[in-house]
């Protein structure tokens, strides 16, 4: 088992991958740093933009997949829903994907 890095939130929400606080329930969305001092670099970048963070890193330990074993938080996040895609025809009879007014 392998340590890495991850940056945590005075909520215990996780730095994510996709540039946001994840609450740890999917562990793969976690930002995860090889090295200790990537994540303090993360942190001080994320500090800089927000200076109500009180955050810090905390190593954690991998599976065998390299999925780090994470706690998730208490303040758990809704997750954000995706885009819905419907299949219309068009004058044709053809099919096309059209995404709705309100997903734009």
């Amino acid at each position: 088992m392998n340590d890495v890095f991850v940056v945590c939130n005075q909520l215990g929400q996780y730095w994510g991958k996709k540039k946001k606080w994840v609450d740890g329930t999917d562990p793969k969305r976690v930002l995860t740093c090889k090295h200790e001092d990537e994540a303090v670099n993360q942190l001080v970048e994320l500090s800089a933009r927000d200076i109500d963070l009180r955050g810090e890193v905390r190593a954690a330990e991998t599976n065998e997949r390299g999925v780090p074993q994470l706690e998730p938080s208490e303040h758990l996040l809704a997750d954000e829903p995706e885009p819905i895609i419907e299949l219309v025809a068009d004058a044709d009879g053809e099919r096309d994907s059209k995404t709705p007014d309100h997903c734009r």
